[in-house]
């Protein structure tokens, strides 16, 4: 089995695509007016409008509701990445800190309140777990 992507709802699927390729430095891919897909080497972030949810079941999701989950990204210099979207973000979580499992990190949240986090693996220990792991 492998992991495909992590689907966000939206009520305004133009304004989190536009966030998340700022984000992101990719393009969305388009494949239905109500649907997008960040492609990323290591994942598939896919935003899907409201008006998709009656196609899993009525209810099933709601937009701009999300609080537990955090959408991860490594990169490769947190403090780089910090300062390119200091001017971008609107609500910082946390600045970037280094983690107690080794990472170094910053949390924000996107345009629907879902928790971002990009972070950069800087110690031994976290370095070495993720050196095996696919390189975003």
């Amino acid at each position: 089995m492998n992991f495909a992507s992590v689907r966000i709802i939206t009520d305004d699927l133009d304004r989190l695509v536009k966030f998340y390729e700022k984000v992101l430095g990719v393009s969305a891919e388009r494949p239905a007016p109500v649907f997008a897909e960040i492609v990323l080497k290591s994942c598939t972030l896919a935003i899907g409008h409201s008006q998709t949810v009656p196609l899993f079941g009525t209810g099933s999701a709601i937009a701009a509701s999300n609080h537990t989950v955090i959408i991860e990204f490594r990169v490769h210099n947190v403090d780089a990445e910090y300062e390119r979207l200091k001017p971008f973000i609107d609500e910082w979580v946390k600045e970037p800190t280094t983690m107690p499992w080794g990472n170094r990190a910053m949390l924000f949240r996107d345009p629907d309140g879902n928790l971002v986090n990009l972070f950069e693996p800087v110690t031994e220990e976290a370095i070495k777990r993720f050196s095996c792991r696919v390189d975003g």
